[in-house]
């Protein structure tokens, strides 16, 4: 009797876990823009990662031609020290603040932040940094188009 009361405890479990009704959403089916110039300033690393993160969701059919002026600023700070004053971890934050130009005139800004520890080879320490500053400028661009999916379609 308490195997079967377990098994249909179980079972009532997983059909309601399963009917949630959660979806996730196609983002590709909102986009309906073509991105038709892009401008940065600032970082050179984290311009051409963006750059290369945002021309893909550029749709050749899009109604609406969007123009992106991107102002890109990255800041290096120590974030620990140990008990003999040498550097164990630092933080890398990068700020990136977009003037969108098509119908309408819009800006909005959008920053990350992030850290990295200090290895005991120098070009390992580097390597860290990049793949830090890849993480945070792919983050970047897919909030930019969130957003530009959110001001666009609310017209």
């Amino acid at each position: 009797m308490r195997i079967k009361l377990t098994f249909l405890v179980s079972v009532i479990t997983i059909f309601l876990m399963a009917g949630c009704g959660f979806k996730v959403v196609n983002q590709s089916g909102l986009i309906d823009f073509k991105i038709e110039n892009i401008s940065t300033s600032g970082d050179n690393r984290v311009s051409y990662i963006i750059k290369n993160k945002l021309l893909p969701y550029s749709k050749s059919n899009g109604k609406k031609l969007i123009t992106l002026e991107i102002d890109l600023n990255r800041k290096k700070m120590i974030k620990e020290k140990n008990i003999k004053n040498e550097t164990t971890k630092f933080e890398i934050s990068i700020s990136a603040v977009v003037q969108y130009r098509s119908d309408e005139n819009g800006r909005f800004e959008i920053s990350k932040k992030g850290d990295y520890n200090v290895a005991s080879q120098y070009s390992q320490t580097l390597t860290n940094e990049k793949k830090l500053v890849k993480t945070l400028s792919e983050d970047i661009a897919e909030n930019i188009i969130e957003e530009l999916i959110l001001r666009t379609n609310d017209t």
